[in-house]
């Protein structure tokens, strides 16, 4: 098994008598864009800041690149990151504040700012002071600076914070060409649940410092999935099909709380009935759906 670029043991943190992370464990595959989800103070950041360095854990362990943190700072030079919103000299221009940071890591190369700068669209604003930027162009420059030295691991917090929808978009490719384009491996951390489940590969749900739910974004949403049958005549289908299974009546048809494995067989038992079958549709809940259900479990979605 492939090592993991993030592993988190155990991973603890206390702020006097708050436990902000307890006991959470997670690990980050390399290659894949990887969403961690959290009501807010949930843990979100502060797993990050741990991630980072920023933050000394109460106990447990940060790896990278399957070293200890605390004992190898210098992976920390094959990371790039977005923290708590990026800070910038708000008189100097866009490209001036990327000159400073690479000069100062001795990685000044104006090709790749001036690529940098187009590749998060802001090569028209990049003589402009930053203290006229935008919230989203401040998030913008933010992910050019991360990405400044050719990280191996991408850590955004909140990375699409400010921008319009057409600036999620943008973003939000941006940051999946990292993965499959580049071979990046990106851990970021979001409250918009849509634009997660259009990006990560897999996602953690972190509640009150723990860690819920985690794996694959295709896994975790087809345990929701459920079948949409309409046929006729309906009373004589909801006879049928509810003496194996549960069903609700819903518009047209009716509903049932399973996965599309069993579609073909209920096309075949209602064929054979002389049923007229309309259609059967596989329905999924959605990423934000299924968040609610496990953080907010009185919650109907």
């Amino acid at each position: 098994m492939a090592q993991p670029v993030i592993r988190l043991d155990r991973l603890s943190k206390r702020f006097g008598k708050v436990h902000a992370l307890k006991n959470v464990s997670l690990e980050v595959p390399a290659g894949q864009v990887y969403g961690f989800l959290g009501p807010n103070g949930a843990g979100k950041t502060t797993a990050i800041r741990l991630i980072l360095t920023l933050l000394r854990p109460t106990s447990g362990e940060v790896q990278l690149f399957g070293k200890a943190v605390r004992d190898h700072h210098n992976v920390l030079r094959r990371v790039g990151a977005i923290a708590e919103g990026p800070a910038f000299y708000p008189f100097l221009s866009g490209r001036k504040n990327l000159n400073v940071l690479a000069r100062t890591a001795n990685q000044y190369d104006p090709a790749r700012i001036d690529h940098l700068l187009g590749e998060v669209g802001l090569s028209g604003r990049a003589n402009q002071r930053v203290k006229g930027y935008s919230l989203g162009m401040r998030q913008r420059l933010g992910l050019a600076a991360a990405l400044l030295s050719d990280p191996d691991l991408l850590v955004l917090d909140e990375p699409t914070n400010g921008l319009d929808p057409a600036g999620m978009r943008e973003v939000r490719q941006l940051i999946r060409e990292q993965a499959t384009q580049h071979g990046k491996t990106v851990f970021l951390s979001s409250h918009l649940l849509n634009e997660v489940e259009q990006v990560c590969d897999r996602v953690a749900i972190i509640h009150k410092g723990e860690i819920l739910r985690e794996g694959a974004v295709a896994d975790l949403l087809a345990d929701g999935e459920r079948l949409y049958v309409e046929a006729s005549p309906l009373e004589r289908v909801q006879t049928i099909l509810q003496e194996r299974w549960k069903t609700t009546p819903e518009g047209d048809g009716l509903v049932i709380p399973a996965g599309r494995d069993i579609a073909p067989e209920i096309v075949r038992l209602l064929v054979a009935q002389g049923i007229d079958v309309y259609q059967v549709n596989v329905q999924r809940q959605s990423l934000e759906e299924f968040f609610l259900n496990v953080t907010q479990p009185e919650v109907k979605a």
